[in-house]
């Protein structure tokens, strides 16, 4: 991928605030790319599923979640957190994790929302992400969605809640730190079911005290490590 794919990717994305569907012409531009390179892009684009094409109420591309979710991991590699994506970590109704290193060898979670590919189609009457906006754009929705929870995360993050430690957001992604625990979901059993129950329990009251009630407080979305420490690591 080279600058000029990720320009015409660009355009394809700024194309979309108002177009379902973005024109060749149009894309040309926006990228300020000659029509002979932005033709080669676009079917390399096309044949990587980066983009989409339609032809029938009119011709034009528009991105995939694929295509999104490079524009974001591009931003995250030029700020030098990210070297590298691993493997998927976890796959949810709303999202894709995965687990990515950076320069240094650390690692870090990427997580990319994915409002409206699987599951709750009327996200935009249930939740407040749209506010008075119309739109139909699940793109632009799931970039609400992640500024939102990222805003939320650093929050909570910043007054000693326990929760992953926000590390940068862009568009439908949100980069943050790997929790060394285990999602509650594959846990047997626990060797001290009082200490968790207790632990649970002070930190809904904690989120209460502070005016926050979590909305999905359940096994999905906690994790515990093998001291049976509680990190929260969802919010909806």
């Amino acid at each position: 991928m080279t600058a000029e794919h990720f320009r015409v990717l660009t355009a394809i994305e700024m194309g979309m605030r108002n177009h379902e569907l973005v024109r060749a012409d149009l894309i040309e531009q926006i990228a300020k790319v000659k029509r002979g390179n932005s033709f080669k892009i676009v079917q390399h684009l096309l044949k990587h599923k980066l983009i989409f094409h339609k032809n029938i109420k009119c011709d034009g591309y528009a991105l995939t979640w694929m295509g999104y979710d490079y524009l974001s991991l591009n931003v995250f590699m030029k700020r030098g957190l990210v070297k590298r994506v691993g493997p998927k970590i976890g796959v949810g109704k709303e999202s894709e994790i995965y687990l990515c290193e950076t320069p240094e060898e650390g690692e870090v979670v990427a997580k990319f929302t994915r409002l409206g590919r699987t599951s709750f189609k009327t996200v935009k009457q249930n939740r407040d992400y749209l506010q008075n906006r119309n739109t139909s754009n699940w793109l632009y929705i799931s970039r609400l969605s992640a500024l939102k929870e990222y805003a939320f995360m650093k929050t909570l993050s910043d007054r000693d809640y326990p929760v992953p430690t926000p590390v940068d957001q862009n568009r439908h992604a949100i980069l943050m730190s790997r929790v060394d625990a285990y999602p509650m979901t594959q846990v047997a059993g626990f060797a001290h079911p009082e200490k968790v129950y207790v632990s649970l329990i002070n930190l809904i009251i904690k989120l209460a005290e502070n005016g926050l009630i979590h909305g999905d407080f359940n096994e999905f979305n906690l994790m515990i490590n093998d001291n049976e420490e509680v990190t929260l690591i969802d919010f909806p």
